[in-house]
Order: C-alpha cells, then structure tokens, then sequence
C-alpha cells in the first residue's frame, strides 16, 4: 500500500469501522510505524498524538480492534480499517467514540447475536428454543409475523405496526440463520437485482 505520510507531517488519519455492522466507531491516526505494527499484529495501533508514542488500542481495556480488512483512499492519505472489537471501543465504555443517537446497524448485529446462540446455546433463549423446534415453526413463525404486519398496516395502530414489523425482521433472521444464509446475502441479491 502506498500511503502518503508526507502530506500530513508524518501522520494519517484512520476511520475504524465495524466489520460486520459498518458502524464507524473511531477515528486515530497512524505513522508508518504505527501501520506497520498494525500489519503485522493484525490489531489496530495508533500513534497518539497526547502521548506522543505508539498506542495499541486495548492495550488497557483488552477492548482490542482486530483488523479485517484495510483499505486507503483515492489520494494515498486516508485509511479506512475494518475491524472485529473485543468489547466497546471508547474509552467511556460506549460501542463507538461518536455520539449517535442509536446503533443505526442493530439489525446487523442482531444477526451476529441469533448465530452466537446458535454456536453457543443459552439454556433459556428464545433463539434456541425456535431451534429446537426445527425449520417448520421457524418458517411457521415468519408465516404469522407477516400476516401480523400486514394486519397491523391495515388496522391497527403505527406502534403496533412497527411491533409486528421487528416481530418479523427477527424471526426472517433467525430463518435465514438456520438455512446457514445472512443479510450480506440478501443485500448482494438485492443489489444486483437492483442494477
């Protein structure tokens, strides 16, 4: 990758996004050196700019950010990483270090929460429980929530439009979940159907 340190005084700016949900959760700033370390550890390192040395995210916390992908910008002077988190990646202990109203990716990480219950049962979980009842009620249960929200979008209220409605994207993942399919699946059908 050729990254232009030059342009900023030796240091680059690095957008960390969520791997899975493409959350943005922080932006730090990286020197070759930083970079390099990052490469060869495949967890993101900083240089901080307060403490002047290097600074590997979680090196506190154990809240470390594990590089899946790295990408550089059209001008060699911009970095966008994406990561897989250990835990919240701001210091305040919230999931992303920008103020947002809400997590605007939730159903992505929806989808990561039903597959975690799949590979690691929860004695009580409602996911397992569905499960347990094999592909038929799965799909039966997608069934019903669709002519719920269709109920509600002719009949009743907006809340309980928007209630059937979740009731509906939960159940379409935990369906799609137990066909081994996911939402990147979807996206890209749509998106090419789309074109």
């Amino acid at each position: 990758m050729n990254i232009d340190f030059n342009k900023t005084d030796g240091l680059v700016p690095v957008v960390i996004q969520d791997e899975q949900t493409l959350e943005v959760l922080m932006l730090g700033y990286m020197n070759q050196e930083a970079y390099n370390k990052t490469v060869q550890d495949n967890i993101v390192t900083f240089f901080s700019r307060s403490k002047q040395r290097l600074w590997t995210k979680g090196e506190t916390s154990n809240n470390f950010l594990h590089v899946k992908s790295i990408d550089i910008d059209c001008d060699n002077d911009t970095l966008l990483i994406k990561v897989k988190p250990d835990g919240p990646t701001c210091h305040t202990g919230s999931r992303t270090c920008f103020n947002t109203e809400y997590n605007q990716n939730f159903i992505l990480e929806l989808e990561n929460i039903i597959a975690d219950r799949y590979a690691n049962p929860v004695e009580g979980s409602y996911v397992n429980k569905l499960r347990k009842k094999g592909l038929n009620k799965i799909a039966q249960k997608v069934g019903e929530e669709g002519v719920e929200t269709v109920i509600a979008a002719l009949a009743e209220t907006e809340t309980d439009l928007i209630n059937e409605a979740s009731d509906l994207v939960f159940h379409l993942l935990v369906l799609l979940r137990e066909k081994n399919l996911n939402l990147e699946t979807i996206a890209k059908n749509l998106e090419q159907r789309h074109k």
